[in-house]
């Protein structure tokens, strides 16, 4: 059941993340990430229903090493055949939504967690996000970071330490800090 505060916060809304239905649904998550951090690939049958019941869906022949960090885990929603390294860490205030067939290098940061411009609101501590949607057969370099409602076309690619602040075409490659489409040789 959705919270009034979670419904505010997944709406890209101001709010408060001391809000006691937010500090639950993070100490949810907390305990599934402890479970899930501590198997190993040879530990499937405990490994899949913690996934299950972290995330929102994951598809069938999903990988996802250990370990992996997120927010709130019940906002991401991972197709088939995706793949996630070690050391993902996705920021889930908003939904995050990962195409079948993608691949994701290890220590990418997914974070659709943003901060009010105005120092006022930020002083009174309230925050906000903009969801991320990956399209399907993507493939995500180690050590990017896909910044707050940027959408990525289905079968681009982003370069390793990429900085992604705005939307990245189907098709396109990105690279670098803010990330730019490279051209052609």
């Amino acid at each position: 059941m959705t919270s009034e505060a979670q419904a505010r916060m997944r709406a890209g809304d101001l709010y408060r993340a001391g809000h006691p239905d937010l500090v639950a649904l993070r100490a949810r998550a907390q305990r599934l990430m402890r479970a899930y951090n501590d198997t190993t690939v040879s530990d499937g049958d405990v490994r899949r229903p913690v996934l299950a019941e972290l995330f929102a869906a994951v598809g069938s022949g999903s990988a996802i090493r250990a370990p992996v960090y997120v927010d709130y885990g019940c906002h991401i929603t991972i197709g088939q055949d995706v793949f996630l390294n070690y050391a993902c860490v996705l920021l889930d205030v908003c939904d995050i939504t990962i195409g079948d067939g993608t691949q994701i290098g290890p220590m990418v940061q997914i974070l659709t967690a943003d901060h009010p411009r105005d120092p006022a609101a930020r002083a009174e501590g309230l925050e906000n996000g903009r969801p991320i949607k990956i399209g399907a057969n993507c493939w995500i370099g180690g050590g990017a970071l896909i910044l707050q409602g940027v959408t990525v076309g289905d079968d681009a690619v982003i370069g390793a330490g990429a900085v992604v602040t705005r939307d990245v075409a189907a098709g396109v490659t990105v690279a670098g800090n803010p990330a730019r489409p490279l051209r052609d040789p």
